[in-house]
């Protein structure tokens, strides 16, 4: 996976950078990331000041978020909430789509 972590406006800290990207590895089980492009921005003006913009590149459809809130780590978390409810929502309507196409494959023809 590569992953690009964008800072705007706001210092790269180790231990934030380090906890982000332990955040994206984990959902990376749920679903296979090519490629996690990440900006977190801080909004000088702006209430709530911190932004969060995720976009993972992954076979299929990419999966995106975008979150604000009062702290970075808030800000960060909603936006992994966020794509862990696509991810899961996504799963769940493959898995939906499988059982049916199987159960149609399976029922006898009728003769008229």
């Amino acid at each position: 996976m590569k992953l690009t972590l964008q800072h705007l406006n706001l210092r790269s800290l180790d231990n934030l950078d380090s906890w982000v990207e332990k955040q994206i590895f984990d959902l990376g089980q749920a679903r296979q990331i090519d490629e996690a492009n990440i900006r977190l921005v801080r909004l000088e003006n702006a209430s709530p000041a911190y932004q969060v913009n995720v976009h993972l590149v992954t076979p299929g459809p990419d999966v995106f978020a975008a979150s604000r809130d009062h702290t970075l780590r808030a800000a960060f978390a909603k936006a992994v909430k966020q794509l862990r409810s696509t991810i899961t929502r996504r799963a769940v309507k493959r898995v939906h789509k499988m059982k049916n196409h199987l159960s149609a494959n399976s029922r006898p023809l009728r003769a008229s």
